[in-house]
């Protein structure tokens, strides 16, 4: 039996698995938070080091033989020459860089420039738009930045010692605005549109690939991302959807191809295993929940019990989820609307059943986006601890009109890249291929089926948009 770690260096949190690296059973834990406020939008990145030695204290790592890092994505660490950082990280969460991404948006000469050369538009997220705005706002830091990292490429850096060869993955490597996963390459050009200049970036690794090994010998995998790292911890393959229930949501599927999207409705990953994973988002998802129940004095588990007194369609009551204004469709600054008020409707079972099955039906709008791209799905997980709602269960398998399978909660991210060290770890070895992965046990769960309710759901669904398309003519026109 052989022992390998996965690392998982959140925005908020260190959180490391030991596992086997036969069965993926987990051996034991650790965790630690990180010393910043939780809606930090920057990060000394030593901090993410004194977390991991915390979470790690104790023994936790004693015959651990390898080891795989995730991180939070879309962090931007600007280096100098002698790699030490010119500023602290920019996190993912830093919504500055919106005018410096429209700026490169029209600087390339629009949407569909961007979404050939790395199958994606600009966002304030990406450290392609976190370089404008260094270059526009703190030029003299920008000028000194010799190099770009992410939070996984630094921490994975830190763990081998500083090495001369600094790496990435596929996965990390597709979010930045700067690679693209249809060629396999950078686009360094659009590093000096960005930035004003030349910055060197980390070699991109293979998904079995190692990123090297410690004076003591213990193996680093090449890493990932946090999103990359859960979808591979959960074990999802081609035909499986995801669908992350947050104040926001989001649904990403395993494709065989990276697409391209200039209307920037899709944002095209690539995965940890050398699939692709273009994901969808929404703007309102938890978030018309708890609207709604705060409306009618009740919690999310309230709001449940009223909407299962209600029925299919909620007697004519349908909410358009958008409350924030909305990403998919592309209505930034509209606001949501409830429609279909009549006397027998208006009472709270009705309108509460009107909030489920508006943000359900919003989330499998966003499923239509890639279905309508040729991307397959059979079965759909449902993560999140709203997913744990029995108003959510009994609707969403009928609204998504597939299977559901609500995994049972656990670190998945953290198991992902334990899985990605364990696949490392036999490539060297000789034990495993590197084009197939370790066969760990699959995520436990609850599976749900559409069954008899499956033509209601195609009704609510029919109902939902109808409304949509009245209110809003022509929101999914591309």
């Amino acid at each position: 039996m052989g022992i390998v770690a996965g690392l998982d260096s959140s925005s908020a949190f260190t959180r490391i698995v030991v596992c086997d690296t036969d069965t993926g059973a987990v051996l034991r834990q650790g965790y630690a938070p990180h010393p910043v406020e939780a809606k930090a939008t920057e990060a000394d990145p030593q901090v993410w080091l004194l977390s991991l030695g915390e979470a790690a204290g104790g023994g936790l790592l004693e015959d651990v033989q390898a080891i795989g890092v995730c991180a939070q994505q879309h962090g931007m660490i600007p280096l100098d020459g002698q790699g030490s950082p010119v500023r602290p990280a920019l996190l993912g969460n830093d919504k500055r860089a919106q005018v410096a991404a429209a700026d490169l948006i029209d600087a390339l000469g629009g949407r569909q420039p961007w979404a050939e050369a790395v199958g994606s538009v600009p966002q304030a997220p990406q450290p392609v738009a976190k370089l404008r705005w260094l270059a526009r706002n703190e030029p003299e830091a920008a000028q000194r930045t010799a190099m770009v990292m992410q939070p996984h490429d630094w921490l994975v850096w830190q763990l081998l010692g500083r090495p001369a060869r600094r790496t990435t993955d596929r996965g990390a490597a597709s979010g930045t605005g700067y690679w693209s996963a249809a060629t396999g390459t950078y686009r360094p050009d659009l590093v000096e549109l960005a930035l004003g200049h030349h910055a060197a970036l980390p070699e991109v690794l293979g998904p079995s690939d190692a990123a090297g090994t410690t004076p003591e010998g213990l193996l680093i995998s090449a890493g990932t991302g946090e999103t990359m790292a859960a979808a591979f911890g959960l074990g999802v393959g081609v035909g499986d959807a995801v669908v992350s229930l947050g104040a926001s949501g989001s649904v990403m599927a395993v494709h065989h191809e990276a697409l391209v999207d200039s209307s920037g409705l899709i944002t095209s990953f690539a995965d940890a295993t050398g699939m692709h994973l273009p994901v969808v988002h929404t703007l309102n998802a938890v978030r018309a929940l708890r609207g709604t129940a705060e409306l009618l004095g009740t919690d999310l588990d309230g709001l449940s019990e009223l909407a299962l007194k209600s029925s299919p369609g909620a007697y004519g009551l349908v909410l358009l989820p958008y409350l924030e204004g909305e990403r998919t469709p592309q209505l930034p600054h509209t606001a949501g609307t409830l429609s279909g008020l009549r006397r027998e409707s208006m009472k709270p079972e009705h309108l509460a059943r009107a909030a489920f099955e508006g943000m359900l039906c919003s989330l499998a709008d966003a499923m239509d986006v890639l279905r309508g791209r040729g991307v397959e799905v059979r079965r759909v997980f449902l993560l999140g601890a709203a997913a744990e709602l029995p108003a959510v269960q009994a609707a969403a398998p009928a609204i998504f009109g597939t299977q559901v399978v609500v995994p049972q909660p656990a670190e998945y991210a953290a198991l992902g890249a334990a899985r990605q060290a364990a696949w490392a770890l036999g490539v060297s070895q000789g034990t495993l291929s590197p084009h197939t992965p370790p066969a760990w046990q699959g995520a436990a769960a609850q599976v749900l089926e559409p069954g008899e309710e499956l033509p209601m759901g195609q009704a609510v669904r029919q109902q939902y948009g109808a409304t949509r398309d009245q209110i809003h003519p022509g929101a999914f026109d591309s």
